[in-house]
């Protein structure tokens, strides 16, 4: 008994060493290309500290469960609450080395972010699951739900004040264009969606999730796939008819994602383009009841909340032309922002 019982110990070592080796090899061969030379030291966390760290991956820990292909899991580790990402193989989704590639490109895209005060800062990862995990600085209010609410005591609805939801909007308006200027060739998200959002305790927006994004290569405008990956809701029309990334893909799932904050619905019942105009029964229409309640019907804020609903259109114009950069997005924001904090302090 005992011999068998050192035999399996073996096995398991063997098995997390081999898949050390590889993922830190894809992973290593990822950040030399991805980096520039810079180098941003993260933590190799072990599988054992992992497994204590959650309670063995406990699904009362589940922090989000919106994916077929990872979960996330709250947990604590040296008295600091972390979130630890681990990727999973289902029946649905059986390619180990598509798994393994979406995982190690966020990593590197998450470190390369992490010094943004609006992206989930990572703290680390471990190599020794068959698929890597990521490790993420904990999130005290969560994340967000589908209708940009978060979930309360007793699994309730959360309901964010207008202030909550526009500064929001501004902090991850400005997270999506550094992602898109800050590095040398442009990185796009292509996954956004209120899943990838948490909140921390002063409700400040954290962006995650890259295991879609995709670098636009040198002298290139745009990246063409065979195979498309979106979310529902989120996705841009042009992308799905042509296969071409750029970043206008970014600036439609943005603008749907402007929706939903400005009416508390999903994104497949928020983009409501095809009836929406100016007017102020149809702004009232559509704007979440909550809001209404905040504002009053003094016109400067009605103003905000139309100058909201315009940028959010703009965005989501089918043509990628048409659409604005995330850069100007990010301008009109702090602009409306500012126009918000000018009518509170009156």
């Amino acid at each position: 008994m005992k011999a068998k019982f050192f035999l399996l110990q073996c096995v398991r070592k063997s098995g997390r060493e081999s898949s050390f080796l590889k993922n830190g090899s894809i992973l290593l061969k990822d950040l030399i290309a991805s980096c520039d030379g810079k180098s941003t030291p993260i933590r190799h966390y072990s599988a054992a500290e992992l497994v204590r760290a959650t309670n063995n991956f406990d699904p009362c820990c589940i922090v989000e469960e919106a994916s077929l292909y990872y979960t996330m899991f709250r947990g604590i580790l040296d008295d600091q609450t972390i979130i630890v990402k681990k990727y999973i193989i289902t029946r649905d989704w059986p390619d180990k080395d598509e798994a393994r590639s979406w995982a190690i490109r966020d990593i590197v895209i998450s470190m390369q972010m992490s010094t943004h005060k609006n992206a989930l800062k990572l703290l680390g990862c471990c190599l020794e699951f068959s698929l890597p995990a990521l490790v993420h600085e904990g999130a005290a209010k969560g994340v967000l739900r589908d209708d940009a609410s978060l979930t309360g005591d007793n699994e309730s609805q959360s309901l964010l004040p207008w202030k909550t939801r526009l500064r929001i909007a501004k902090q991850l308006a400005n997270a999506l264009t550094y992602l898109h200027t800050a590095f040398s060739r442009p990185i796009i998200h292509r996954g956004l969606s209120s899943s990838c959002i948490f909140l921390d305790d002063d409700y400040v927006p954290k962006l995650s999730n890259f295991s879609f994004s995709i670098t636009i290569p040198p002298k290139q405008s745009h990246v063409e796939e065979d195979t498309l990956k979106w979310t529902n809701g989120y996705a841009d029309p042009n992308y799905l008819a042509t296969g071409y990334i750029t970043e206008k893909t970014d600036v439609y799932s943005f603008g749907v994602l402007l929706l939903v904050l400005l009416t508390g619905r999903t994104a497949i019942t928020a983009n409501l383009k095809f009836h929406v105009s100016d007017s102020q029964i149809q702004i009232h229409n559509i704007v979440d009841p909550k809001i209404f309640e905040e504002v009053g019907e003094a016109e400067q804020e009605q103003q905000q909340l139309r100058d909201f609903l315009a940028l959010a259109l703009s965005c989501i114009q089918t043509q990628n032309e048409a659409r604005p950069y995330m850069i100007d997005v990010a301008k009109e924001l702090v602009r409306i922002h500012k126009s918000y904090l000018a009518c509170a302090l009156a």
